[in-house]
């Protein structure tokens, strides 16, 4: 198949640093390649894929200081991906809602997977008034504030199997809490749990302006205080790989509706169990008592930490295995991308036989 995938501009494919959306985005576009389809990545043009890039702007706007707004930059990738559209069989976006205005001609062999919260009130009326677009939900619990939407699917995220290798023990015994300081993602509950349990934390979290203020009104003085806490600011994927293999384990004390969270699969596949407040999907990914815990206040996850020891980390890497490999994620989409009225008259490839994630909806 000639697949286009249309990422956001704001990081680099994959990120140099943080970015999920991005992350995935070439996870499958690179496991998509191996299956031998033609690929085309619009991204920016700091992205590094074997697929044909087509560059949105030369370089992630986050790191551009240049850049004031990133809307008018995302206007312009859409119009290439107009120009070139009968170029493909299927796209395939992952910028939110932006393109749904140009889709009418190729509504047939378009997917959008939304990867943010669907729960702001402002997105009930615009996805019913573009009811005909075909979405996937990247969790079950993600797309609860929208039953009504045209979802054909949810797929869960993937990693390549080897990207972030299984370590037999958390050598260094600290907790580790990934991702960005912001009050959603709970850093403040991470510091209270290790305050509580003595033991060491590692912060490698990304601070973005709107949450400048967060961290030097509230989690810099937290972290200055205690002295078993250490931030160490955004880590690369060879930094992480190390940073999430050595840990006792990951704190996952989010206080919002996760759409997924990453982080916790990346931790599964380092044998890392995950110590998680039960908001959003997390109850779709942590096998409880077995890839981690699931809890649902913060004297849980307290008393959580102490039972670490009792889970097998082969166990965790092979649930890992099982359920969050890009080579799985890849072949749910293809099983979507065929599923579309428009692809009625390409070839019929069968896939290979292979364990699904995906699940249609009710």
């Amino acid at each position: 198949m000639r697949i286009a995938q249309i990422a956001p501009l704001a990081e680099a494919v994959p990120p140099r640093l943080y970015g999920g959306t991005e992350r995935i985005v070439s996870y499958l576009t690179e496991e998509l390649v191996r299956e031998g389809h033609e690929v085309t990545l619009f991204a920016s043009g700091d992205s590094t894929t074997a697929a044909q890039l087509v560059p949105g702007w030369p370089r992630a706007l986050r790191l551009d200081p240049a850049v004031r707004d990133m809307l008018p930059y995302h206007v312009m990738l859409l119009d290439d991906v107009r120009r070139r559209a009968e170029s493909f069989d299927i796209l395939h976006f992952h910028i939110d809602y932006l393109h749904l205005p140009m889709l009418q001609s190729m509504m047939d062999r378009t997917v959008t997977t939304l990867h943010g919260r669907l729960d702001l009130p402002d997105l009930k009326p615009l996805f019913s008034h573009f009811r005909d677009a075909a979405l996937v939900s990247i969790s079950n619990d993600q797309r609860r504030p929208l039953p009504e939407a045209h979802w054909v699917g949810t797929v869960y995220h993937g990693l390549p199997r080897d990207r972030l290798p299984y370590s037999p023990r958390g050598k260094d015994g600290y907790l580790a809490f990934l991702g960005r300081i912001s009050p959603e993602k709970g850093p403040d509950t991470a510091i209270e749990v290790a305050v509580r349990t003595g033991l060491p934390l590692k912060i490698a979290a990304k601070i973005d302006p709107v949450d400048q203020a967060y961290w030097d009104e509230v989690i810099a003085p937290m972290v200055k205080a205690c002295p078993n806490v250490d931030y160490i600011g955004e880590v690369d994927e060879r930094r992480k790989a190390a940073f999430m293999g050595e840990a006792r384990a990951l704190l996952f004390p989010i206080d919002w509706p996760e759409p997924f969270g990453l982080v916790m699969i990346e931790a599964m596949s380092c044998g890392t169990p995950t110590i998680a407040l039960d908001r959003g999907a997390v109850s779709e990914i942590l096998v409880d008592g077995e890839s981690g815990f699931v809890v649902e206040d913060v004297d849980a996850m307290v008393a959580a930490v102490a039972r670490v020891g009792e889970l097998d980390r082969r166990n965790v890497r092979r649930l890992f295995e099982e359920r969050f490999t890009a080579r799985r994620m890849a072949r749910d989409y293809l099983a979507i991308y065929r599923a579309l009225p428009g692809a009625a008259r390409l070839p019929f490839v069968p896939l290979p036989a292979s364990g699904s994630g995906i699940e249609k909806p009710a």
